[in-house]
């Protein structure tokens, strides 16, 4: 879903890239919910398998359970990618720990159980960085869990909301956030968005970007790391984001993109 901030003045600095490596001379590859071609999605195993091809982030969903622990989960509720029922919010971490997290179209995959937060960001530390999708969460009960793992310097997060935005920049200035940008952008309205806003990363469709945009984006100090996950993406689309300059892809097929990318000499 796209969202558009309007901000008023926030009296906060922009952040430094060295403080995340979100600076890079190569596309930064994102395993979209970890590499799920092969392991049900946000996984350990799905991260495991993202680790081992060199993916440079795996993205994933955080939410809070009824007794307020962090859970990772795309879905509000369990009940496509879980043996249980239920939304997340409504549920005790011990049920959830009752649950398998599986992929109903490939049972041979297996099943896992749900991880926590804390132990997504023990098994990724040292090995590759995160892309924080923070759909339902408490920021300082996160921040407390990402600062006890010493993984301040490993993650990006991404906002889905105003009141995320005003919390993240005020509990963790350095912390570099990303937003979607406005559908149908002009080079007038996207200056005038990036007038407002200042976060580090922008989001959206691989689409949803002209060369001009881009640019502009650039000029500006701002990096790109574009949606284009999709079952049928592929070499096609990828040479279209290439083409338009884009700092980074989050993909459902990052051992081909990254594959895509050694070919050409890009990686």
């Amino acid at each position: 879903m796209k969202i558009l901030f309007i901000l008023l003045t926030l009296g906060f600095c922009i952040t430094t890239l060295a403080q995340t490596k979100i600076s890079s001379d190569h596309l930064i590859v994102i395993a979209h919910r970890g590499n799920h071609t092969l392991a049900p999605e946000n996984t350990l195993k799905a991260y495991e398998d993202g680790i081992k091809i060199g993916v440079d982030y795996v993205e994933i969903d955080l939410r809070t359970t009824k007794d307020g622990k962090l859970a990772i989960m795309h879905d509000e509720n369990v009940d496509r990618m879980t043996t249980g029922k239920g939304n997340v919010k409504d549920l005790l971490w011990n049920e959830l720990m009752k649950f398998k997290v599986l992929n109903k179209e490939h049972p041979e995959w297996g099943a896992y159980p749900i991880p926590t937060f804390t132990e997504v960001l023990n098994f990724c530390k040292g090995k590759v960085n995160i892309y924080l999708d923070f759909k339902d969460a408490d920021v300082s009960v996160a921040l407390k869990e990402i600062r006890a793992a010493g993984m301040e310097s490993s993650i990006v997060v991404y906002i889905n909301s105003i009141k995320q935005f005003h919390e993240w920049r005020a509990m963790a200035p350095n912390m570099p956030l990303m937003v979607s940008i406005p559908d149908n952008a002009s080079a007038d309205s996207f200056t005038e968005f990036l007038n407002q806003f200042d976060a580090e990363i922008l989001d959206g469709s691989y689409l949803d970007y002209k060369i001009e945009l881009v640019r502009i984006a650039h000029h500006a100090h701002k990096k790109i790391w574009a949606d284009i996950q999709n079952k049928n993406e592929g070499p096609t689309m990828w040479e279209a984001a290439l083409s338009l300059e884009l700092d980074g892809l989050q993909t459902d097929h990052p051992s081909e993109l990254i594959e895509f990318l050694i070919k050409k000499g890009l990686r």
